[in-house]
Formats: C-alpha cells, sequence, structure tokens
C-alpha cells in the first residue's frame, strides 16, 4: 500500500472544490476511504486548513469536516527534531519543510503530493503532483 503524505493545496482542493483540481483530490482521498492508500496530513495542515475554511464557514462545520477528513487519514506528528530540521534546511517555505520533515520521519513515506512541486524542490522524498500521481498508479494497473 502506497504511504503518502497531502499537502495543504490538495487537502484545499477538495474542500473548496477548486476546479479543475478538486476531482484528483476527491479521487486519492477516496482511495484513502478504500483502504488503498494510507494517507498522512500533519498538525500544521489541520491548523491552517481550519483557518481558511473558518473564514467560509461556522466554526461548527469546519470542524465537522476536519473530523470527517480525520476518519480517512493520519497525522505525521510534527516534533521538535522535525522542526529543528525545517530550521536548517533550504526549503523557501518554512510551512513546507515543516511538512516535509514531518512526512521523512514517518517509516515507510514514499511520497509528498502537491501542486506546488517548486516549494519541495528540496525534498529528499519523491513528489508528485495528485494528477501525475493518479495516472502513475493507474498505469500501474492500480
Amino acid at each position: 500500500m502506497n504511504k503518502l503524505l497531502l499537502d495543504t493545496d490538495v487537502v484545499l482542493d477538495f474542500f473548496l472544490d477548486r476546479q479543475p483540481f478538486a476531482e484528483d483530490a476527491a479521487r486519492i482521498l477516496a482511495l484513502c476511504e478504500k483502504k488503498q492508500l494510507q494517507v498522512f496530513v500533519t498538525p500544521v495542515l489541520i491548523s491552517n486548513v481550519y483557518y481558511i475554511l473558518r473564514k467560509l464557514g461556522s466554526h461548527n462545520k469546519v470542524i465537522t469536516h476536519l473530523k470527517q477528513l480525520l476518519t480517512l487519514v493520519e497525522i505525521a506528528s510534527i516534533q521538535k527534531a522535525e522542526v529543528l530540521e525545517a530550521l536548517a534546511s533550504d526549503f523557501v517555505d518554512f510551512e513546507d519543510a515543516l511538512q516535509h520533515f514531518a512526512a521523512k520521519s514517518e517509516t515507510g513515506m514514499q511520497l509528498i503530493i502537491t501542486r506546488n512541486l517548486k516549494d519541495y524542490s528540496q525534498s529528499s522524498l519523491a513528489v508528485m503532483t495528485p494528477s501525475a500521481f493518479l495516472k502513475a498508479r493507474e498505469a500501474r494497473g492500480g
């Protein structure tokens, strides 16, 4: 089973129905729901998604959506070591550095799914867009 980390932009694509990206995000989450993928997010993602969605809806509605998301995904932890690695890294975006090092600390993590490939140019993990990941998976017969 693939073990991957979803970046904030992909989760927001799903929740905000951002076209044309929402469909790929929904397909990835559906694969997760079917237990065909093991998907992780970070506490940073949860906080950022809450902040953005809260501008558009009530606290209770946003919390309900996040709880539903958490029935599908796992949380990659961010400890002091990951924060220190992020601070010392060459990543331009600190949030992306935190996401990367959280993913890297998870045993067996294979890749990061994001639409912002350039932000992960320093990543030592594989990085793919949702579309490229789904196409590669289909090509493998998955």
